[in-house]
């Protein structure tokens, strides 16, 4: 089974799509499976609506809205969405009472709302893993004081193990990565997307590399909220090459 991300929002925009896309900061991405189409965050404007025309995706194909966290960057472009019918929106509970009331309302009205702390089989082979234990000794799992109980990911099981997408890691990717393994039962094969780690903090960076080695995943694509020295280190030690939006990966 073949799954296509496409990336509708990041910090920068791809070489391949630079005449017809645009980019902020913020994530967002269009999941396609042969089962099931999602539609995962929607950075900060309507962006990811421009990007997604520019590209010939239909976003109203999508069956499913997932939010990864609260953050503006994140949730933002729901103001804007253009849905011709509900669609199932899946969350944590708490980004309902962390967004601002407008979203709130807007998330309310216009969605049919799954919220859910426990990871959940929204459709064949794809999870959201809800709320991620803190596992790691070395990753904090919040963000600026805030525990960030509702920052998530999914996670969709693969001939070749699992594909784990997340929005911007703030329960630790490494946390994220151990759940999602725990959730699908598969060794991880592919992670993609905001991995939360900078040249602040490179014990942390070096730890994370650490783990990836010892887990073997064939495929690493961080972006979003990974500074360029450390998408340098990413790219040393695995080869990885920075995606950005109007980029297409296949699985």
């Amino acid at each position: 089974m073949e799954t296509k991300i496409t990336i509708l929002c990041e910090n920068e925009t791809s070489k391949r799509a630079a005449r017809f896309c645009r980019s902020e900061w913020g994530f967002s991405a269009f999941v396609e499976t042969e089962q099931v189409k999602i539609l995962f965050d929607t950075g900060h404007t309507d962006l990811y609506k421009h990007n997604a025309n520019a590209l010939g995706i239909d976003l109203n194909r999508s069956d499913f809205v997932v939010l990864s966290h609260h953050h503006w960057d994140h949730t933002s472009g729901m103001l804007s969405h253009e849905f011709k019918e509900k669609k199932k929106l899946i969350l944590h509970p708490h980004i309902l009472e962390k967004v601002s009331a407008d979203k709130a309302d807007l998330f309310n009205r216009d969605f049919e709302i799954i919220a859910s702390e426990k990871s959940l089989e929204f459709a064949p082979g794809v999870f959201y893993l809800g709320e991620i234990p803190r596992r790691t000794s070395f990753e904090k799992g919040e963000h600026k004081g805030n525990p960030m109980l509702d920052d998530s990911a999914i996670a969709i099981t693969t001939a070749k193990g699992a594909i784990v997408l997340t929005g911007c890691s703030h329960a630790g990717i490494c946390n994220i990565c151990e759940h999602a393994k725990e959730v699908t039962g598969q060794e991880l094969y592919a992670v993609v997307g905001g991995f939360h780690l900078n040249k602040k903090n490179e014990a942390l960076v070096r730890k994370t590399i650490e783990y990836f080695k010892m887990q073997n995943v064939e495929h690493l694509y961080p972006m979003h909220c990974v500074d360029f020295p450390t998408l340098v280190h990413f790219y040393n030690e695995f080869g990885t090459i920075k995606y950005a939006a109007g980029d297409v990966i296949t699985l």
